[in-house]
């Protein structure tokens, strides 16, 4: 049918929430700690197809203890084809057990992302 296939939305969903990751934690945050999905729920707005450009947007909505909660916008240009939830776990890198992200951390993202809404107004 020429679209793509659902799959590629999760692969797209896994690479922006990883990019968000390594662009704001630090360098022995990311060393320390792996990330697992737990959930996804994908609302598919319109069909991406084979040759599409998209653009992946994350927000981090929240942490509770171990857990990251994700929202990922999918556009092909100005067009939402897809809205995604995702929950996380941060596991420890050495231990391959949960762990929590670290206060100041976790406030680096949530401050940049703060800077960016504003700028946007």
């Amino acid at each position: 049918m020429g679209h793509v296939n659902n799959a590629s939305y999760l692969k797209w969903v896994q690479a922006a929430v990883s990019d968000h990751w390594r662009a704001f934690a630090p360098a022995e945050a990311i060393a320390q700690h792996l990330w697992v999905a737990l959930k996804h729920e994908i609302t598919y707005r319109k069909p991406a197809f084979l040759e599409d450009e998209v653009i992946a947007t994350v927000l981090l909505e929240k942490v509770q203890g171990a857990r990251a909660f994700y929202e990922t916008v999918i556009r092909r240009g100005e067009e939402v084809i897809a809205e995604v939830k995702s929950s996380w776990c941060c596991l420890d890198a050495d231990t391959m057990r949960p762990a929590r992200i670290a206060r100041d951390v976790m406030q680096k993202f949530f401050a940049a992302e703060e800077s960016e809404s504003a700028s946007r107004t």
